[in-house]
């Protein structure tokens, strides 16, 4: 089974924290992210480099926004893709 990638992971998460911040659908995980998006928005931006410790936060937060979706991970390569499978 293919994953998303940790670079698509990262543009992913910084596309909805800028797009959808102040979206009612997405309050609550933005909220409950407010470590997760940010640093992937650093990484995806170049602003900071990953560490184990960070990946780890942008991971965990990938992976509730696909649960919170109901997605399957299958190696998305950006949020329509997400979006789309989440019907």
């Amino acid at each position: 089974m293919k994953e998303t990638t940790f670079q698509n992971k990262c543009n992913i998460l910084s596309e909805l924290w800028m797009n959808y911040r102040n979206d009612q659908n997405f309050e609550d995980f933005i909220s409950y992210s407010d470590l997760g998006l940010p640093l992937a928005y650093a990484f995806a931006n170049g602003l900071a480099t990953p560490t184990g410790a960070s990946e780890k936060f942008v991971g965990e937060t990938f992976y509730l926004l696909l649960n919170s979706l109901e997605v399957t991970d299958t190696g998305f390569n950006d949020l329509d893709e997400i979006f789309v499978a989440a019907g």
